[in-house]
């Protein structure tokens, strides 16, 4: 059985800039949260544009809880980068796996700060200067699956056709057991690194894009 979620925190504001968010009306307080999907929705259609995580996403520390913890933040850091909301938050990665995971996250919203890398503040500065929205999203259409990768300077596409990748997407998305998603599928994705390993639970990584900044057709 997998770990259960727990709840989880934000600090909200109405909006992302520094200074605007001190004005008075601009605090939302602290929202609680719980780990689902329609998390980054509700934050949105309560006006924040921007969030704070209530603790690091720490990918160092063992066990299916820590494991759990750290997807159940990352889902929402995954989900408010889609609708372009600002996301403040620290990262955490095992020394030995770091270079390739942030690069891994990097069609995420930049954290304040990373630790694990052998030096954190070029990776941070990499991620920052190069971040865009839709470096890695995903679309369905009718029988097939689109995924367009550009984590990695160029454009990689994937389409899938088989019929069961819906519903390992669907257990994907929120973070599931390896044992519960057929193996070839999880690694077909992990090949093309599209999903993150955390213990035993595997991490769909692409969104689907709420705010487009150009045509879609360009993206």
């Amino acid at each position: 059985m997998p770990p259960a979620t727990s709840a989880l925190s934000v600090r909200a504001w109405r909006d992302h800039d520094t200074e605007a968010r001190a004005l008075p009306g601009m605090s939302l307080g602290r929202v609680r949260l719980d780990p689902e999907p329609g998390a980054a929705a509700r934050l949105w259609d309560m006006g924040v544009r921007r969030a704070e995580l209530d603790a690091p996403v720490d990918l160092t520390r063992p066990g299916p809880a820590a494991a759990r913890a750290a997807i159940d933040r990352l889902c929402l850091v995954r989900d408010l980068t889609a609708r372009a909301v600002r996301v403040d938050w620290d990262l955490r990665l095992p020394a030995d796996r770091s270079e390739e995971t942030w690069k891994v996250l990097s069609h995420l919203q930049p954290p304040s700060s990373v630790t694990g890398p052998a030096d954190p503040d070029t990776a941070l500065r990499a991620w920052r200067t190069r971040h865009y929205l839709c470096k890695l999203v995903w679309r369905q259409g009718p029988g097939f699956l689109q995924i367009r990768d550009r984590r990695w300077g160029d454009l990689r596409r994937f389409t899938a056709d088989d019929p069961r990748y819906p519903a390992a997407l669907a257990r994907l998305d929120r973070g599931a057991p390896r044992a519960d998603v057929p193996d070839d599928i999880v690694d077909e994705l992990a090949a093309e690194h599209l999903v993150l390993a955390a213990d035993d639970l595997v991490w769909w990584l692409p969104y689907r894009v709420t705010r487009w900044l150009q045509e879609a057709m360009a993206v």
